[in-house]
């Protein structure tokens, strides 16, 4: 018994340890970002469970500088790729270059060989470049030639894209999208924030951050993750939320809501909400996963994941309207 609750003790303090550590990444991050405290809150989630991040908001909105912030408080390489229609899959993943005085031909590893990649405005990128993205989102690897190349531990694209401009863009793949972890909705600062960004005068970006983290404490990061248990009737309610996406379910013939869905999200998104809560519960130095974990979390886990219908559209009807009604109509366990 005693054993046991040494073991508790220590694990609690493992837990307890790893919340500091997120606070001191959030005040790190303060010096800069003003406001917008849950991009910095969805990026740190990101990246403790290994998934990638969607930012979406128009420009200005400081997405950009929050991943260069983040990237320089992890202490991690970080690699910026500019998405344009005229880019190609080797200006991502790299290219074999042919070298005359061997007669042989040699990778060019691409941006895409670094830990913290920033996709910037990756709806701009033809379907030939997100494929080639996609392989390295979803395996962590990249095919060059013959050869296939793994990329760096910790690896993580964080992408914006504009919701508002439709000249030279391209809709993200619905298997592109489902492998971002998070899609996060970038918005407008408050009034308070917004005197206190135009004193700075666009000079955020020249004030120094230190580097937090470290190899050894991104790991005890991810350990403190594994330690943080979640009841099976929690596990049932993130799967009936998820499930209630689906045309067919017998709980959605009874809402008005079913007409507004086209397709619902996969089971990658229950995964994901846990993992996600799992998070939440870190945040708050808690060893155990709260149904207000999941529902904190679920609008930028599912929003993405949804395929509204054309009626959606004509109601003016919003995924995140949609994820609002099922939390209301799923009883909590």
């Amino acid at each position: 018994m005693e054993t046991n609750e040494n073991l508790k003790s220590e694990e609690m303090q493992k837990i307890q340890e790893a919340a500091k550590l997120i606070q001191e990444c959030r005040l790190e991050a303060k010096k800069r970002i003003i406001g917008q405290d849950y991009i910095i809150d969805g990026i740190i989630t990101a990246f403790i469970t290994g998934g990638h991040i969607l930012l979406e908001g128009v420009p200005g909105l400081a997405k950009t500088l929050a991943v260069r912030t983040f990237a320089e408080i992890a202490g991690l390489d970080f690699k910026r790729i500019q998405f344009t229609p005229d880019l190609l899959p080797a200006d991502v993943s790299g290219t074999l270059i042919y070298e005359q005085q061997t007669g042989k031909f040699t990778a060019r590893k691409g941006p895409v060989f670094t830990n913290i990649l920033l996709a910037d405005e990756i709806n701009r990128a033809p379907a030939k470049v997100q494929s080639a993205l996609l392989e390295a989102m979803a395996e962590k690897q990249v095919t060059i030639g013959d050869e296939t190349y793994s990329l760096p531990d910790d690896f993580l694209v964080m992408a914006t894209q504009n919701p508002i401009e439709q000249e030279g863009t391209y809709n993200l793949p619905e298997a592109e999208l489902d492998r971002f972890l998070l899609k996060v909705l970038v918005s407008y600062p408050s009034a308070q924030e917004e005197i206190q960004i135009v004193k700075t005068a666009g000079l955020a970006s020249e004030i120094p951050v230190k580097a937090v983290l470290s190899k050894a404490k991104i790991k005890q990061l991810k350990s403190a993750l594994e330690l943080i248990s979640c009841d099976d009737k929690i596990i049932e309610y993130i799967v009936n939320i998820v499930s209630v996406t689906r045309t067919g379910n017998s709980r959605i013939k009874k809402t008005d809501i079913s007409k507004y869905i086209s397709y619902g999200a996969s089971p990658r998104s229950g995964i994901a909400m846990l993992q996600c809560a799992k998070v939440q519960a870190l945040f708050a130095g808690r060893s155990f996963v709260l149904p207000e974990d999941v529902k904190n979390v679920s609008p930028a886990v599912l929003r993405h994941r949804l395929v509204l219908s054309y009626e959606a559209a004509a109601d003016g009807i919003t995924p995140d309207d949609i994820i609002s009604k099922i939390l209301s109509l799923v009883p909590l366990p």
